[in-house]
């Protein structure tokens, strides 16, 4: 049996896009026949403290030399140079986006993200990214060869045989329209945006629910701020982190799913939202003209509340187009790879750096 590890900063089962992606990717891998150890490291990655740091550091380099080592994206993206020069073992990066796009960076720490990543990318055997869009970006900025890359696409659960279907796929909306947001409480998810959309749509019946696990204290005290001063409180509800029994009720009950995202370097949920027929509003941004097929939803410019609007409202009152939008939404689900094909993929690449 090949044997492999995995290194992971922080709780493998926070609900965020990168750690659902690696948690079944290591669950993926043990099932077709890949011996992958977890290699647990500290929670302060990509702003790793002294002690979490040194931890790291001293396990990376205790991996044997002939054991492919995968690094989980903070790692890739954060861990001094010199450090993983130190490492004997074939690593294999993760780079979900680069740590250098994410929103809210001021220059200095932006070029350092960048120069950092740029120069541990060389020193790895092989990337695994979850989109062409992010392979294109480490070819064009990072220098990084494409044969050395490999496009490992996330899986996606399909709902279970004989769950109900979402209100937009079974043609019975909800009454009125529910539309659904599902994205980290981070501003570069733009539930900002959405909120000054959803203000822009008051004319017009609907209800809203904003899912995702909060960022931090701040983000999420200006988001409730702004529901109230945009005098939507009585129809948004910012859900926060939800089980995932409330998570699927609500992609059955919702009409439509909308997310203003800034970036992606992918977007599990808007597969997510396909493979339970929903038609998408979202962003021209990152990854997501590539993720959401043009029959399935509808792209506004990021950062524009007012053009976001302008996509959701005939979503909102056309029932027909909602419901084509909605079976084009479910047969791209249908067509859309298991996670079983996603550690396929990568089975492929450790085996090739070994």
């Amino acid at each position: 049996m090949t044997r492999a590890v995995f290194a992971v900063p922080g709780d493998l089962h926070t609900v965020t896009g990168g750690y659902v992606y690696e948690r079944r990717l290591l669950e993926g891998l043990r099932a077709v026949g890949i011996d992958v150890a977890h290699l647990g490291l500290g929670d302060s990655f990509p702003d790793p403290t002294a002690p979490h740091l040194a931890e790291a550091t001293a396990a990376l380099a205790a991996v044997g030399e002939r054991v492919p080592l995968i690094l989980d994206g903070f790692l890739v993206g954060a861990m001094p140079t010199h450090a993983l020069a130190q490492v004997s073992a074939p690593m294999i990066g993760i780079v979900h986006h680069p740590l250098a796009h994410e929103e809210g960076l001021d220059a200095d720490r932006r070029a350092h993200l960048f120069r950092t990543e740029r120069d541990n990318l060389r020193l790895l055997r092989a990337v695994l990214v979850p989109s062409a869009h992010t392979a294109r970006i480490l070819v064009a900025e990072y220098d990084v060869p494409a044969e050395r890359i490999t496009v490992a696409r996330p899986g996606t659960q399909r709902p279970a045989a004989g769950a109900p279907v979402a209100a937009a796929e079974e043609g019975t909306p909800s009454e009125p329209p529910l539309v659904l947001a599902v994205g980290i409480q981070h501003p570069r998810k733009g539930h900002d945006v959405l909120l000054r959309a959803l203000a822009c749509l008051i004319d017009l019946p609907w209800r809203a629910v904003i899912v995702g696990t909060p960022h931090d204290r701040d983000h999420v005290a200006a988001l409730h701020t702004l529901r109230a001063e945009l005098g939507l409180t009585p129809r948004v509800r910012l859900a926060g982190a939800v089980s995932s029994a409330e998570r699927d009720e609500l992609y059955q009950r919702a009409d439509v799913f909308a997310l203003a995202t800034r970036y992606e370097g992918y977007g599990l949920v808007f597969d997510e939202a396909l493979a339970h027929g929903l038609p998408i509003v979202s962003c021209c941004t990152g990854a997501v003209p590539d993720t959401v097929p043009r029959d399935a939803g509808v792209l506004a410019p990021p950062d524009d509340p007012a053009a976001f609007a302008a996509a959701l409202r005939p979503l909102l009152v056309d029932r027909e187009l909602r419901g084509r939008l909605a079976a084009a939404a479910a047969r791209a689900g249908a067509r859309l790879p298991t996670w079983h094909d996603t550690a396929v993929t990568a089975a492929g690449v450790i085996d090739a750096v070994r």
